[in-house]
């Protein structure tokens, strides 16, 4: 068990490692730091189990030294939330604004990017889809904005898709929230593998939410 917890805790530092893109705009080192360790804690134990002893320590900093950058734990996560978030609409966005003028495209690109973008970045899209409620309202009703986006973005492909003619949808925003959460939920379960490239479960879960809509696959991304 303690080698399986070992492994699971080298897997969690490689995907932050891999994605340092996320955090390098982050001044100073300390607070980068910090910021990272509170990541890898509330993926490993939660918000409410990790403590901020454990965040300084693993930082190279006392639990007083935590407070010097970040006023409270709430901050910490509010932080990760953020960034998290817009790392993943900057994602879809640029995937929409590659793709042409097909509905089908559209939503293939839009699920391709969304669901890429939680593997790719398995441990902090598990923190910021799933502690995020954790947050005081104020910064709880910023991260929602963010999340609004998405929601807004896929209902208005879906519509367009709908009016030429290419989707079949009963209820517009009941499947807005069932494509969005099969995405989302690949921060449950996911671990790269051999079997499991990114790259592959986004075509994967395009496919799907292709079929479900009765589309026709790009001929480009089959």
């Amino acid at each position: 068990m303690p080698t399986t917890r070992a492994n699971r805790r080298r897997r969690r530092s490689a995907s932050v490692e891999n994605n340092w893109e996320l955090w390098a705009h982050i001044e100073p080192d300390a607070a980068r730091r910090i910021l990272l360790s509170a990541l890898e804690a509330f993926a490993a134990r939660g918000f409410h189990a990790a403590t901020t002893r454990e965040i300084g320590e693993a930082a190279g900093l006392s639990p007083a030294g935590v407070y010097v950058h970040y006023r409270s734990k709430h901050d910490l996560l509010f932080e990760i939330s953020r960034i998290g978030h817009e790392a993943v609409l900057v994602a879809v966005e640029a995937a929409l604004s590659e793709a042409s003028s097909d509905p089908a495209e559209r939503v293939y690109a839009f699920i391709a990017a969304f669901a890429k973008w939680h593997a790719d970045n398995h441990v902090l899209a598990r923190v910021i889809q799933y502690e995020f409620k954790n947050l005081p309202t104020a910064q709880f009703r910023k991260i929602v904005l963010i999340r609004k986006r998405f929601e807004s973005l896929m209902r208005d492909e879906l519509a367009t898709g709908v009016r030429m003619g290419a989707f079949e949808v009963a209820d517009l925003e009941g499947t807005t929230l069932a494509v969005l959460s099969l995405c989302i939920d690949l921060a449950r379960w996911w671990e790269p593998s051999v079997q499991h490239t990114s790259e592959g479960v986004a075509k994967l879960y395009a496919n799907l939410v292709i079929g479900m809509l009765r589309g026709s696959v790009p001929a480009s991304f089959v």
